[in-house]
């Protein structure tokens, strides 16, 4: 049982805002998902680390979120409390060559902070959708490039409430994984090391970047962006595309016509459509190819 008074409570003395039962739709953007039963901006490392140790001692499920943009919620919606790593947690610091940032910080707004300071390492990344902190929860990149790239360390609650500071050679890095996948700890901020370059040419390879994002990627539908991970010894999009599945719908979802490997939301999807439409991909995929798909956004539920 969620007592919403006590909890709010806990929020004003955190400084954070609550809203209980919070349509989930319109945190993630695949734009569809049910409600939860309080949302919750969190504010700094210290408030997160509280409202954890109060959803533990009182025995609430919890989710973490930051710019939804590689989660699948459920219909039914999450019968818990989901803590937003957003806008009320997204300062950006630069120091020499090193940036740090907040997990809720955007990956994008990061990447913009660095060509102002003249720092090059993060251009492929530019128009991520997401946020520092998921970056580097699923190792995320673009283009060539990773986050494990760049990243030094960084500051995470650990599963007894604990803030504490990790290197990156312990953060057993690899394709759309990290050490944070397999545990319920949680990142509260990034710090990466980037090199001297010149602000122009970062802009152009940035501007280059997204224009080629924007012609492959079907941005204009909502998404939870590349739908399945990229399997051993081919590419999803291709598989996909071999088998003929281009436009393939399931009520209002749809394999993206314009690129594959993306399952998108055309104004009416639900969670169910995307799922069912996901599944008869790997099933046709599996049948033709030998090619076995794997979901890379995360089912929330």
């Amino acid at each position: 049982m969620i007592n919403i008074g006590e909890l709010s409570q806990l929020c004003d003395s955190l400084g954070c805002r609550i809203t209980p039962e919070c349509s989930l739709s319109e945190y993630v953007t695949f734009r569809f998902g049910g409600p939860c039963r309080a949302l919750i901006s969190v504010n700094s490392a210290h408030s997160a680390c509280e409202l954890i140790k109060y959803m533990k001692k009182n025995s609430i499920r919890y989710g973490v979120i930051g710019r939804g943009s590689n989660i699948i919620v459920s219909d039914e919606g999450f019968d818990g409390v989901i803590l937003l790593l957003g806008s009320d947690f997204a300062g950006i610091e630069i120091n020499g060559t090193t940036i740090r940032c907040d997990a809720g910080a955007l990956l994008a707004s990061a990447c913009v902070h660095a060509q102002h300071s003249s720092l090059s390492g993060m251009e492929n990344l530019f128009g991520i959708p997401g946020t520092v902190g998921g970056a580097l929860y699923m190792n995320a990149g673009a283009y060539g490039s990773e986050m494990s790239d760049i990243v030094v360390s960084a500051e995470y609650i650990d599963e007894d409430c604990n803030i504490c500071t990790i290197k990156k050679e312990d953060m057993q890095l690899s394709y759309r994984h990290s050490i944070f996948s397999d545990s319920s700890c949680v990142i509260t901020s990034v710090t990466m090391a980037l090199s001297e370059g010149n602000a122009d040419e970062i802009k152009a390879a940035m501007n280059e970047c997204m224009a080629k994002r924007s012609s492959k990627q079907p941005l204009e539908y909502p998404s939870a962006g590349s739908t399945f991970k990229r399997p051993q010894g081919s590419y999803a999009s291709l598989l996909i595309e071999q088998c003929g599945l281009k436009g393939m719908t399931c009520g209002g979802a749809m394999v993206s016509e314009k690129h594959s490997g993306f399952v998108i939301n055309k104004g009416y999807a639900t969670c169910a459509d995307v799922l069912e439409l996901c599944d008869k991909v790997k099933d046709i995929v599996k049948e033709k190819t030998g090619y076995i798909l794997e979901l890379e956004p995360v089912i929330l539920k």
